[in-house]
């Protein structure tokens, strides 16, 4: 029976499957585990092809790496980073529609495999100029802009929301270990035979090796995956709010675009991915020119932050899905609370860190490790708040907020370039950060306000969503996510 604050009891109308779920319970490894292992390899490997540039541009402008290298001054090397953003913005909405009607299995695993050929394609432009780079950095970035609408309509249909932030977290934590690994390797690639070119022949050659395992293994929803239990399907079914009419639905756009809990999300992505990708991209710059950081301890260090910041990924899931489902704070508060730690934390360290000179680098390498390292937070906070509020329309959802979000991922490095006329100065650097920490602190504030995470209700067709009980529950906004009377209908 679900209880309303009126005092009104009804029904709980649910599709009860007795045995399935009582015997696959969310401890169980099950396809949708290897599902996800799948997702976590595709997006440690797209990393490979997005990053791979801000490692490498360092190397391929001194004279010192041993291959060659190219006079490019810091505004034509802000262009090079920001050119990436510039075709990634213009796919992300088409990527939602796309993953939509093609199935997010086609349109991901070939647009990495595209991503990869690009990857071959480099060195040669590096030779025509800089220009060329950035013709490069456009298409990677029109095929990069697939991944987050395909990877969250994917998790939609696979994930339940019993273990939505353990199992999404996890996925999205690849992003952070490709980043960490490719910049912890690069240091021993530009120093190799190899050079600096052989970092985008090895991202290029990993990115179609997994194309095909992709292509071969995963599948778009669980009912047509090879090698799956009735049970798990389900199990998952009836746990992720998700419906096969969802996916003939048009996407209600005009609601969307009135729902305040959108805006909340979209000001939170907006605030992590300018912070993110400030770091990101000038980090390799700041501590060779800043900190006075060789090749190899460059890329080192510049990897230790996505380091930290994955394996803190798999210590704030686990710890957001058990305040949730013991019924400690509700599925809102839980998102409020670990977005807020994941930006207001880093706009902390930001502050400390404008004020660090060459003499005092163990302290500033704390203080980037820290800045970046905390955002693991918003793993369970924005980041999963697309699929909290529509399971149908995440990936569309997730298409115009990162796609809109990926404009100041342009911005950002045009806006480093017109502040650090001198890359050595940690005054000018002191303004980065201090701008960075403001939009943390403004954006996040925005998401406290106006953000949600129950399922709004142009999730599910007119004809459907008064029978909807994950919606009847979860917009009542109940501190645990499963039912808490009528034992027959406890998942």
């Amino acid at each position: 029976m679900v209880y309303y604050s009126t005092g009104e009891r009804r029904p709980l109308l649910v599709r009860v499957v007795p045995n399935p779920l009582r015997k696959l319970t969310s401890g169980g490894l099950g396809v949708r585990h290897w599902q996800a292992a799948l997702l976590f390899l595709g997006m440690m490997i797209n990393y490979f092809q997005r990053v791979n540039i801000s490692a490498g541009i360092v190397p391929m402008t001194q004279s010192t790496a041993g291959a060659p290298y190219y006079s490019w001054g810091t505004s034509e090397k802000s262009l090079i980073l920001s050119s990436f953003f510039w075709g990634y913005v213009v796919s992300q909405v088409p990527a939602g529609l796309l993953a939509k009607r093609f199935g997010p299995k086609l349109v991901l695993g070939l647009a990495t495999a595209v991503g990869g050929i690009l990857c071959f394609f480099h060195p040669i432009a590096a030779k025509s100029g800089w220009q060329s780079i950035c013709v490069l950095r456009v298409l990677t970035g029109l095929v990069q802009g697939t991944v987050y609408p395909c990877v969250h309509t994917l998790l939609a249909k696979w994930v339940p929301r019993t273990e939505r932030g353990l199992l999404t977290t996890g996925v999205y934590s690849g992003a952070q270990f490709g980043t960490a690994v490719i910049l912890v390797t690069s240091g021993f690639i530009f120093e190799s035979i190899m050079g600096w070119p052989g970092l985008f022949y090895l991202s290029g050659g990993v990115s179609l090796a997994w194309a095909l395992l992709f292509f071969w293994q995963a599948a778009n929803e669980p009912a047509t995956a090879i090698r799956i239990s009735r049970g798990e399907v389900e199990y998952i079914e009836s746990l992720t709010g998700s419906t096969s009419a969802g996916q003939s639905m048009p996407v209600p756009w005009m609601s969307i675009f009135r729902s305040p809990a959108f805006y909340g999300l979209l000001a939170a992505h907006c605030g992590f991915t300018w912070g993110f990708y400030t770091l990101l991209t000038e980090m390799p710059t700041y501590m060779s020119k800043v900190l006075q950081l060789d090749v190899k301890s460059n890329a080192f260090l510049s990897s230790l932050p996505y380091f930290v910041m994955g394996l803190l990924c798999f210590v704030v899931s686990p710890i957001s899905d058990l305040l949730i489902n013991r019924g400690t704070i509700s599925i809102t508060t839980a998102r409020k609370l670990f977005n807020s730690i994941g930006q207001w934390g880093p706009m902390a360290c930001l502050i400390g860190l404008g004020y660090m000179t060459a003499e005092e680098k163990t302290w500033a390498i704390l203080l980037l490790t820290l800045a970046v390292g905390i955002n693991a937070g918003c793993a369970c906070g924005y980041l999963i708040n697309h699929i909290d509020l529509s399971p149908n329309f995440a990936g569309p959802m997730m298409g115009v907020t990162n796609g809109i979000a990926g404009v100041t991922s342009v911005i950002a490095p045009l806006v480093v370039g017109a502040i650090v006329s001198d890359e050595e100065d940690p005054s000018q650097w002191r303004m980065v950060f201090f701008i960075t920490g403001g939009i943390y602190l403004v954006c996040n504030t925005i998401f406290v306000i106006f953000g949600k995470a129950t399922i709004q209700t142009w999730n599910e067709p007119p004809s459907t969503s008064s029978t909807m009980t994950l919606r009847n529950h979860q917009e009542n906004d109940s501190k645990s996510i499963v039912p808490t009377s009528d034992k027959d209908n406890r998942f």
